[in-house]
């Protein structure tokens, strides 16, 4: 009798580590999820600063492109009101079809580009579009690895008693393929 009941107590021992531990693998994995889209929304804050400056560079030789500044200045407004990710994500793709926008004008206006503080801030630009790319990416990647975790046997059992949801991947707004266009 005794042997069952330390047989007994053994198997409950073995079930609570598994549980213990395979609480932990769901919490860190979410966490890396958190802390990668904090890299993803770093780098969009980064963009976000860069912006005014770029804009108050070009608005001197541009007046007639207003539009364009608007566009800009509400997609900032907006992503800084953003709660979830979701909406911060959506925000960012507004930010990116008015910046795309603003850098078409400047390819229409020579004297802009050669301009050493425009040519500056465009190059810090473009090291942030590149920037958020990569974080983007790892996002995907963390989120990918995080809803493997929840949706596979045996931790997905873990996931749904505890409430482990799945996470959305960062997509691309539609028609993000087809270039911004700005008439004249």
């Amino acid at each position: 009798m005794d042997k069952w009941i330390l047989g007994i107590i053994g198997v409950v021992v073995l079930i609570a580590l598994y549980v213990w531990s395979g609480y932990n693998s769901l919490v860190t994995v979410r966490e890396t999820v958190a802390n990668q889209w904090s890299q993803v929304e770093t780098q969009y804050q980064r963009r976000l600063d860069l912006i005014p400056n770029l804009v108050e560079s070009v608005k001197g030789v541009m007046k007639q492109e207003q539009a364009v500044f608007g566009a800009l200045a509400e997609a900032r407004t907006r992503y800084s009101g953003a709660a979830t990710a979701d909406d911060k994500a959506k925000a960012a793709t507004q930010v990116e079809s008015a910046l795309g926008r603003l850098l078409v004008v400047m390819e229409n206006y020579p004297q802009l580009k050669s301009a050493e503080n425009v040519q500056t801030l465009m190059a810090q630009l473009e090291g942030t579009e590149n920037r958020v790319s990569v974080e983007r990416k790892r996002y995907n990647d963390a989120v990918q690895t995080y809803n493997l975790r929840i949706k596979r046997l045996p931790s997905s059992i873990l996931a749904s008693l505890f409430g482990f949801a799945e996470k959305a991947y960062f997509e691309a707004a539609p028609a993000a393929e087809n270039a911004p266009k700005v008439n004249f």
